[in-house]
């Protein structure tokens, strides 16, 4: 068996020692003064004892950053506006969705019209366009998320396969382009005079658009993470006389913070689209994010040859296959219960590992080092906890469809409904520097070691009091809409121009303030967390799985339409509150012996390895 500490044991269907326990029974370090294996000179006792800081930014990785604020911008820059512009009619003589009548612009009204098989129904509703109705919107926007957060998958295994991620997104840049250009041209007013043919361009955009941006998404966050790929622990001693640690994975998570405020400040966009569709029209609204992509391509370009990129390698999909079924083989039991024991086993993966066998027995399939059947355990274990986030992202969409038609049914004063939901990138820009600089530092300087798992786990309660918030403005906003039929964004008066709940609309901002809390806590964790525990060539697949969970929670959400239905919204924000509640809590239940080995699991692959049988030693590219 080979000698090397970080492939004693990492059964990520088992149980775990901690760092300190594993290293004392496998007889690694005779003392706290022994070198961590990775690291520059850091000893076990200088980890455990010494602050860890954030290394600094590399020029490379403020690029990437700034392709996904472009990228974002356009996303969202567009879709934010779907849910007027496919729910609500055109205004009274208009012919671009804008508001004609600039007396109504000032109250955010326009007078607008739902269709039906009976003909145009007056339904004086801010800005639209197609007049389809409450849930046809929500179903196409349902299925537009359910489809940018699948795509990454097919866009995952292409980059790490074939392609490499850098030209991944450099092709997909070109096709969500096209998808852009086809949605402008579905919202010009000649293509709006027939309905039902802007509808099928919608839809069409919608598609290409959404594989362009999912091939995006799933390689953009790991790009990232690879300009950090040579960072280690090491000490260094601040002005102050301190010594402390520079610690990647402080760093990671420090990136991947503002890699998220950076997303958040591109879904300002939608501020700009929000009155450019009401003043202007849904063509202007989609056009401006349609030339801002062209951001994206050019950055790329401009940083192509200082990018630090992994070369792909056709088989490690299959080698991670391969990996689970050596390990697997003769585990399996009638009985469930022998199986899953099995599976929990302490040496699960010694079977897959090339120091299990001798030279003469060793299968000639076998051509990984005992580290990467580490980093597979290690992915099965952090696919296991991505698995709970569909509950987590169930509770967002809300923000993103239903809320609208909350604070539709509010006094607007002047303020497009559409608009309120920028309130959670707001949240976002202002908390993360407060987060990286403040919070999270000082909880490391308290010593308190807020774990990913713990931070996962108060970001589903904190989504889960954003719902009971809702809950109970949706009960006040029943009781004082002057209709009490529980459709309050549908009540007129008699001369049929909106007739609100009288209270004010900047109040339904509770729920996106915590919502976008939580997505500190939580969705930043995920990506962190996906980065971090994935092997160096399946990054862009496991970064694709963590998003495809918004994908499952939109298949979700599209099985409740009949449910997200005005009259029903305190009873879905009620019951939301409580499934986020009970998720976090097995959640955390389900993973605190996993929480006590972060640090362990970060040093998988750290250290000295032989790599595959093919290329010695392992390398990482410079340049695309």
């Amino acid at each position: 068996m080979a000698n090397d500490p970080t492939d004693k044991q990492m059964p990520a269907l088992a149980k775990l020692a901690t760092l300190e326990e594993k290293k004392m029974a496998d007889g690694d370090y005779a003392s706290s003064e022994e070198y961590l294996p990775g690291s520059d000179g850091v000893t076990l006792h200088e980890f455990k004892t010494l602050r860890h800081v954030s290394d600094r930014h590399p020029y490379h990785a403020w690029l990437v950053v700034i392709v996904e604020f472009a990228e974002r911008w356009t996303y969202y820059g567009t879709t934010n506006v779907f849910s007027n512009y496919i729910r609500a009619g055109l205004p009274p003589g208009s012919t671009t969705g804008a508001v004609v009548d600039p007396a109504h612009r000032a109250d955010g009204v326009a007078g607008t019209y739902f269709r039906s098989d009976a003909g145009l129904l007056s339904q004086h509703q801010p800005t639209g366009a197609l007049g389809m109705g409450q849930q046809k919107s929500f179903a196409i926007r349902t299925f537009n998320t359910f489809w940018v957060y699948f795509t990454p998958i097919i866009g995952g295994i292409i980059a790490d396969t074939m392609l490499g991620r850098y030209k991944t997104i450099m092709l997909s840049s070109f096709i969500c382009l096209a998808g852009h250009i086809i949605l402008v041209g579905s919202a010009s007013p000649p293509s709006l005079a027939h309905p039902q043919g802007a509808l099928g361009g919608l839809i069409v955009s919608i598609l290409i658009m959404g594989l362009g941006a999912g091939f995006i998404k799933s390689n953009v966050s790991p790009m990232l993470g690879e300009q950090y790929s040579f960072s280690r622990l090491r000490k260094e001693t601040l002005d102050t006389g301190e010594v402390v640690i520079i610690s990647p994975n402080v760093t990671l998570q420090s990136a991947y913070m503002y890699y998220y405020a950076a997303i958040n400040f591109g879904a300002l966009g939608a501020i700009s689209a929000s009155f450019l569709a009401r003043d202007h029209g849904y063509w202007a609204a989609y056009l401006v994010p349609t030339c801002l992509f062209l951001i994206v391509p050019i950055v790329l370009a401009v940083g192509k040859k200082g990018y630090v990129t992994t070369p792909p390698r056709g088989s490690v999909l299959l080698d991670c296959l391969r990996v689970i079924k050596m390990a697997s083989k003769g585990r399996w039991s009638i009985n469930p219960a022998r199986t899953y024991r099995n599976f929990k086993a302490p040496d699960f993966w010694d079977s897959a590992k090339p120091s299990y066998y001798t030279d003469a027995d060793r299968p000639a399939k076998l051509h990984w080092d005992d580290e990467f059947v580490g980093e597979v355990g290690r992915t099965i274990q952090a696919c296991l906890v991505l698995l709970y986030f569909p509950i987590f992202w169930l509770c967002y969409s809300q923000i993103d469809g239903n809320l609208a038609t909350v604070a539709a049914g509010m006094r607007l004063d002047g303020s497009p409904n559409d608009l309120i939901q920028n309130l959670n990138p707001l949240t976002l820009i202002i908390f993360i520097p407060i987060f990286d600089k403040l919070i999270y530092p000082g909880m490391r300087k308290l010593g308190w070691n807020f774990t990913p798992i713990k931070r996962i786990f108060v970001g589903f309660l904190t989504v889960g009091l954003a719902m009971v918030y809702a809950a109970v403005l949706q009960h006040f906003i029943y009781a004082k809409s002057p209709c009490h039929d529980n459709l309050p964004s549908e009540c007129e008066t008699p001369e049929e121009y909106p007739n609100p709940a009288p209270i004010n609309v900047w109040v339904v901002s509770g729920p996106y303030i915590l919502v976008g809390i939580a997505e500190i806590f939580a969705s930043i964790t995920s990506l962190e967390y996906a980065f971090t525990k994935a092997p160096k060539r399946m990054k862009s697949v496991v970064t694709a799985f963590a998003q495809f969970q918004s994908a499952l929670s939109a298949a979700l959400n599209f099985a409740l339409t009949s449910l997200n239905v005005e009259n029903r919204f305190t009873w879905l924000f009620g019951s939301f509150a409580v499934a986020a509640w009970i998720t976090g809590f097995v959640f955390f239940w389900s993973f605190f012996k996993l929480d006590q080995q972060e640090a362990e699991l970060n040093q998988i692959g750290l250290g000295e390895r032989r790599g595959y049988d093919d290329e010695k030693p392992p390398v990482i590219e410079t340049g695309a």
